[in-house]
């Protein structure tokens, strides 16, 4: 499956690399795109959810890379409930080659 890694800055500067299985996440992101803490949240759930069941569909398993990326990003986006209008940037996608989209 073709791998991706999406690079987020959170509102205070902090920048991430998250992984998806699947080229899915591109579907639900944009790079340079800025989302609202929910709305980037429930954006990770659906894309790496999809994600993680194609490669169900494709190896007979779901995809622990993409359910530990989500619970990482739940875990990010919990310290940041508190600041009013919360935005994360989609700063850059890459496939695992390192091809920039």
């Amino acid at each position: 499956m073709p791998e991706m890694y999406f690079h987020v800055r959170w509102p205070d500067g902090l920048m991430q690399r998250c992984y998806s299985p699947s080229t899915i996440v591109e579907d639900y992101f944009v790079p340079g795109g800025q989302y609202e803490l929910a709305d980037f949240v429930e954006r990770s759930r659906t894309a790496l959810g999809i994600a993680g069941e194609r490669v169900k569909e494709k190896f007979g398993f779901f995809c622990t890379g993409a359910s530990d990326q989500l619970a990482q990003i739940e875990r990010t986006a919990a310290a940041y409930a508190d600041v009013s209008h919360a935005k994360i940037t989609v700063e850059s996608m890459t496939g695992a080659d390192g091809s920039t989209r």
